[in-house]
This record gives C-alpha cells, structure tokens and sequence, in this order.
C-alpha cells in the first residue's frame, strides 16, 4: 500500500473536512505515494516516537495531535517540533494527524470515552452546524430514478436513521442548444422542453466530492443544471463530544471511582458533589470547558473532559459534576482505538501500537 491508501481509509472514519477551521489534520510530513513498510500509531510524535518507528520499520506515523500546529518559519531543530520534522524527512517518515476529525466523529474520541466507561443509548453533545448540504438538481423523468439511487449509494440521503431520503417535484424544463452543443433530447439551435424531474437531497458537506462525481456520471445532459445550498441544520452524527448513560445509576463517589479505575487514572479534579444519582454523563476528551453549557442544558449529572482553570469549575453551579481527568488520560484509549479499526480495515498489514507514553504531565 501506498501512504495515500491507508489515509483515504482512515479519511471514512473521520472526514478531514468534519475537522475545526482552526485544527491541522491530514499529511503534515511526507510523500502521499510513497510506498508503506509499516504503520505506527501513536498520541503524540514526538522524537521517541520517532525512533520507535525506525526501529520497527514503520515509515507511516498514525498520530491523533498534529506535531506541527501553528506555521514553521524555520527548521534548524532548536525546539521539539523541529527536531521530530527533521528526523521523519531524514528517515522517510510519513507523519500524519487526525485530531479534531476524530474528535468529530461519532465513531471517534468521545465514543471510545463511553465504550470504556460502557455508558449506552449515546448521541452527540454538541452537533456540528454548517455541515448538512442540499443538492437540487433537474433531470428527465426516465432518467429519475437511476440518478437518485446512484446519489444514495454515494451517501446522499442519509437523515439519522434513515437512508434514501428524497423530495421530488416533476415539471416542465426548457432549452436551447448553441451551435457547438450536443444535446442528449431535442436538437441543437431550436427550444426544446422536456418532461422532468426536480431531485432534492441532503448530504454531509465532507462528502461533496462523491456527491457531485455521482451527479455528474449519472446525468444524461451535456450540462448538468444543479445548486449545492448549505444549510443551518445540525448534524446530529458529526460533533464534539457524547452524552450517555449508565445501565444502572450510581452515587457521585462509586461513580468517580468507577471512571478512575477504568479510564486509568490517579487523579481527578471535580466541583462539589451534590449527593444525587449518576445516570446521564457527558464526555469530551481533551480540553472541553467550552462544552459545560452544552453538557448542564443537556441534563448531564457528570461532565468528564480535562484543562480546566479553576473559575471554571464554578460554572457547574451546583447542577451537576464536572470532572478533570487530565487531557493525556482522556485520550490515552483513542490509539487503541485506530489500530482496531486499521487491523479491521487492511488485516494483512503490519500496523503496531505505539509503547510510548508522551504524556508532559507526571504526577506524585
């Protein structure tokens, strides 16, 4: 496999176009066709990391945080990003970063957060908005129904639980063709109308591409007549963060406990405990105090995330917990996360999880 087979697939997973605007995913480092030995996930890539690879033979590094952030203006190896992006070029490493995509994504972060703490009946926090398109396109009425099913079968449609998803309108078209036209009804220099068929459909706008190849392929017309609109819909299966519950409540202590041992971690910071039942939880790995809202109006009794400030421990206001479990700890699982689902997708392929812990923050 090529570097760019292994992205296109990890891309069905999380689309980079469902990433933040302020993120940087996709192939940070590298050659997108040069040919994979083998493939390293990782946290984090850093100089260990780096080296771990080498050493393996592994000239692709999976990494969910991008190690280059913010622009480079030089590369003289006088901090830790530099010195991890000259050791990949000399070496032939392909560093590639997901972050925010999976962070969006329903099969990402977060739902890899409430597998382990087997929360269930989970949906997104804090759906995304923007990211719900409508394509309206006219075709001739015979022509309908292959266009419609070649749009379904590339993603179009899909509504929640609900696929093939249409509104149809038939009506009247007309045109005229110019001299260096070939018109596929009627005759070029002379008004024709055609019997036609007004075709409506939603799609997520990481799947334009797809889309639109489908229409094109599919369309009798020379020209093809269509409008993309975006619209102010959420999208219920794209966002950050994941609300669930447990199959049976809890106390605010046992709960607490109950994520320490499960989650890994030795530590945790949280508000006041109000001596009430846990039954829905809130999550959202990495830094998410900008989701404490989203989790108190969705009637959450426990918000778990990480990198919080101290005043924001506050804006709990004594509606529920919130807890800080530390931004490594809340994302430690989500390597495991993608060799389970690469190991699935290309079984025959040398894909190894990373030994190393990059985690900056010790604890005594």
């Amino acid at each position: 496999m090529i570097v760019k087979e292994v992205t296109n697939i990890l891309e069905e997973l999380a689309p980079l176009a469902q990433a933040e605007d302020f993120d940087n995913v996709g192939l940070l480092v590298g050659n997108s066709s040069q040919k994979v030995t083998g493939i390293l996930v990782t946290l984090d890539t850093l100089e260990n990391v780096i080296d771990e690879a080498i050493a393996h033979n592994c000239n692709l590094v999976i990494s969910f945080h991008p190690i280059i952030f913010s622009g480079l203006k030089k590369i003289t190896g006088s901090s830790y990003v530099e010195r991890v992006v000259i050791k990949a070029i000399q070496n032939n490493i392909a560093i590639y970063s997901m972050h925010t995509a999976l962070d969006n994504s329903s099969k990402g972060v977060n739902a890899k957060i409430c597998e382990t703490l087997e929360l269930v009946n989970t949906q997104i926090l804090m759906p995304q908005k923007g990211s719900i398109k409508k394509l309206t396109t006219y075709v001739p009425k015979d022509d309908a129904n292959k266009l419609k099913n070649a749009l379904f079968n590339a993603g179009a449609g899909n509504i929640g639980n609900y696929s093939n998803c249409s509104f149809t309108v038939d009506g009247t078209g007309s045109y005229k063709g110019g001299e260096n036209s070939k018109p596929v009804k009627g005759e070029s220099g002379k008004l024709h109308f055609e019997e036609e068929t007004q075709i409506n459909v939603t799609f997520s706008s990481s799947n334009q591409p797809k889309i639109l190849q489908a229409l094109f392929q599919n369309h009798p017309y020379e020209e093809v007549a269509y409008e993309v609109f975006s619209l102010e819909n959420k999208n219920q299966n794209i966002g950050m963060g994941m609300l669930g519950e447990l199959v049976k409540p809890m106390n605010e202590s046992d709960f607490l406990s109950f994520v320490k041992q499960k989650m890994n971690v030795s530590v945790i910071k949280h508000s006041q405990l109000l001596g009430r039942e846990v039954k829905k939880v809130a999550v959202l790995g990495g830094s998410g105090a900008f989701a404490i809202s989203a989790a108190k109006s969705n009637g959450a009794d426990v918000f778990i995330t990480s990198d919080l400030k101290y005043h924001q421990f506050y804006e709990a206001e004594n509606e529920m917990v919130i807890a800080d479990i530390g931004h490594y700890e809340s994302e430690q699982f989500t390597k495991n996360l993608l060799v389970d689902y690469l190991t699935e997708k290309i079984p025959n392929f040398a894909i190894r999880l990373s030994d190393s812990n990059t985690n900056p923050i010790k604890y005594l």
